[in-house]
């Protein structure tokens, strides 16, 4: 069994996320309580109670997202549970570097903090949005946003095949949508997202992200990552810091990296965090190896995935 782990990105959350497994286990909590000492954020009261308006805010968002998987993390580590590789997406990528050691976990909390108040207050002035275009080719989609005549629209997540997410200003995004469904695709759906993530827009915050990741050490990868810049496994030569300031203002690859993830001979993917978008990537992405696909998201998924994997093992 060749296990890869998933960690999702913004868009994920939902209140309420994480509070039966912060209950059910005493390690969980500790990752809550260390994430609230290094950052001065009660997440978990943000993420069990909301309000959702201000879960939703970036700033807390990204910080709930990781706070909730690192939990899961260490519950699947004292059940010995570990990945040959791993991914995220977007936020999920620096999941991916805590777990692989490269960088530590007191560094990723307060880097992903900074990282979503830059996200959330360096925004040039616009109405943003961001929304999935399902059931065209990556190329239709770029298509499309080049099409656009009312405003700024690009593509920023390959997601898997069919499904490209498009980031813009709110009218050529309906533009966008117009013009999609003109061209056949099969529904196009506006996420929970608050700027123009992974596009030129957000140059400011990745100079800023880049002066705080300045300050921090990167150490060797004790296992695989798949980066999301362009669907890659990171090696010793590459220039993390650099990689992560460009990862903020170019699309995500995602829709690659799950294929290389494939390549590399993973058969068992678990997504760790809340909902469950990226096994429905996985399940879109066209392989002729049987593969298994778990997703850890509350007690009981997580139970079920401790014994499925114990079983397999034996």
């Amino acid at each position: 069994m060749k296990i890869g782990f998933l960690f999702p990105g913004q868009g994920s959350q939902s209140v309420g996320m994480g509070k039966d497994i912060y209950e059910e286990y005493e390690i969980a909590k500790k990752v809550y309580d260390k994430v609230q000492e290094l950052t001065g954020i009660d997440i978990a009261k943000i993420s069990f109670e909301g309000p959702e308006e201000i879960l939703n805010e970036t700033k807390y968002t990204q910080l709930a997202i990781l706070s909730m998987s690192l939990a899961i993390l260490e519950i699947l580590k004292e059940n010995r549970i570990f990945a040959d590789i791993s991914a995220g997406l977007s936020l999920g990528e620096y999941t991916a570097l805590i777990n692989s050691e490269a960088i530590s976990f007191e560094d990723g909390v307060k880097i992903v903090q900074k990282r979503g108040e830059y996200m959330q207050n360096l925004l040039p002035e616009g109405d943003w949005q961001m929304a999935a275009i399902m059931g065209m080719t990556d190329e239709q989609v770029e298509e499309v946003c080049k099409k656009i005549k009312s405003g700024f629209v690009v593509p920023a997540n390959y997601n898997s095949p069919g499904q490209v997410v498009i980031s813009g200003d709110k009218q050529a995004i309906l533009e966008a949508e117009e013009i999609a469904k003109g061209m056949g695709a099969k529904k196009v759906r506006v996420l929970k997202t608050a700027g123009p993530f992974h596009t030129e827009k957000l140059i400011d915050s990745a100079n800023s992200l880049k002066k705080e990741l300045e300050k921090i050490q990167i150490n060797d990868f004790k296992t695989k990552v798949i980066k999301n810049l362009d669907g890659i496994e990171y090696t010793k030569n590459d220039d993390v810091k650099d990689i992560l300031v460009k990862h903020i203002i170019n699309p995500v690859r995602f829709s690659k990296t799950l294929k290389n993830m494939l390549k590399n001979g993973v058969d068992t993917f678990i997504e760790i965090g809340p909902g469950k978008t990226l096994s429905g990537f996985v399940k879109r992405t066209n392989t002729d190896n049987e593969i298994n696909i778990l997703n850890i998201n509350n007690v009981k998924t997580l139970k079920e995935t401790i014994n499925f994997v114990k079983k397999e093992e034996e």
